[in-house]
């Protein structure tokens, strides 16, 4: 019975587990354009509509509230009926929505679109795919969720590309056509490959009891879940800078569109790497140790952007940023599977994310509107290193608090 276990593909861990990680990603690239295509034509939707720059900001605004509500929502289904379902709906959202963004006659209806349409989409191939895989591993849980995370930034380096060869040759509106039709032709098809369900092991897996190795977090479940969502808060509002906003930036500077779009891809591809790397040391020391680590290396690189403007510069602090914050969102995964319940994962993971993408979503207008209060980026950056220092204010509270539960149990 022992060698028919250990040579079953579909256990944790197993052939299986690998083959469906690799088509979570190829998920959560696709589902990606939802979340940066309309960075990349944000210039242009400016301009189509006669806006300012805080305005042309609400539908990418909108797009991220309905990425955060769709990843705590879908989460909760997923517990509950399986990933296919949302993943399928998602397909169909996204083509809806980026069909009918596109013929959008003023900024209302293209926000309206992106916000209920694309958001909710892109939703189902994040928080609930990443929820997923993480039953489908034991040993390799934070590799296999920071590979699943990968494919968020993927599609950061795919769809600029893409979107940025066809403004090349079209205006926006007809890029738009065209994701609506690549999303669906493609995403149905391999959603109905992940039909399987989890491992009946990995669901009746109790809780860590708040857990890793020898250490404790000292806190409650409910504590611990309000600061893992105010750290997610506060990190991504600071991340939203650079990444929502550096297209815009380089045109101010004179550099161009495409500078910017090639700049979000370094980014996002560098970010691939870093969740890749973070995703092993998780594995080793913890989620909370590894995100702090993260965390620091995020707010040394924002400093970074304030001193360094010119092209050349602007590439390599894109390049230092992207291997610096990528690791940071799958490890409150990681760190929400360590500590919580196993058959509540898809809905504690997907409040956790929901607090990032509303980070995003707050990060992306304040920094837009602090522009238009200030005529130029400088203190939008340091807004976001003050968030920041208060995500990794928190993540040194959890610790220190480990270490005083830990010393009075050892007492």
């Amino acid at each position: 019975m022992s060698e028919l276990t250990t040579t079953d593909p579909y256990v944790q861990d197993g052939t299986y587990a690998w083959f469906r990680l690799a088509i979570s990603i190829l998920l959560s690239t696709l589902g990606g354009a939802g979340m940066w295509a309309v960075v990349i034509v944000l210039p242009a939707v400016q301009a189509d509509f006669g806006i300012d720059r805080a305005g042309a900001s609400l539908p990418y605004t909108a797009t991220m509230i309905g990425f955060a509500a769709g990843n705590y929502v879908l989460g909760r289904y997923v517990d509950r009926y399986g990933i296919v379902p949302p993943v399928i709906a998602s397909a169909l959202s996204l083509s809806a929505g980026f069909a009918l963004a596109a013929i959008a006659p003023d900024i209302w209806m293209f926000t309206l679109a992106q916000g209920v349409l694309v958001g909710l989409g892109t939703a189902a191939t994040f928080g609930p795919l990443i929820a997923d895989i993480s039953h489908w591993f034991l040993k390799r849980r934070g590799l296999a969720v920071g590979c699943a995370a990968c494919g968020n930034y993927l599609a950061g380096v795919l769809w600029p590309s893409i979107i940025q060869r066809s403004l090349a040759t079209s205006d926006w509106r007809e890029t738009y056509l065209l994701i609506a039709v690549i999303c669906l032709v493609t995403m149905v098809p391999l959603a109905l490959m992940l039909r399987r369900p989890p491992p009946e092991a990995a669901l009746s897996a109790s809780p860590s009891q708040n857990t890793f190795g020898s250490q404790s977090t000292g806190l409650s479940p409910a504590t611990l879940q309000i600061l893992l969502v105010i750290a997610g808060l506060a990190c991504c509002v600071a991340m939203s800078m650079p990444q929502v906003h550096i297209v815009a930036y380089c045109v101010d500077l004179g550099f161009g569109v495409a500078p910017g779009a090639d700049m979000i891809a370094l980014m996002t591809g560098a970010g691939v790497i870093s969740r890749l790397v973070s995703g092993f040391v998780a594995d080793k020391i913890g989620g909370v140790r590894t995100l702090l680590i993260s965390s620091v290396l995020q707010c040394a690189a924002l400093f970074l952007f304030i001193p360094f403007n010119g092209l050349a510069s602007l590439y390599l602090v894109s390049l230092i940023f992207g291997l610096s914050q990528g690791g940071i969102v799958p490890n409150y995964a990681v760190i929400v599977r360590e500590y919580l319940p196993a058959k509540e994962a898809g809905q504690r993971v997907g409040l956790v994310i929901m607090s990032t993408i509303l980070g995003m979503a707050l990060g992306g207008w304040l920094s837009g509107l602090i522009y238009d209060l200030t005529g130029s980026y400088e203190a939008a950056f340091l807004n976001g290193i003050a968030w920041n220092v208060l995500n990794m204010a928190i993540m040194v509270f959890i610790l220190m608090r480990g270490r005083w539960a830990g010393s009075r149990v050892a007492a």
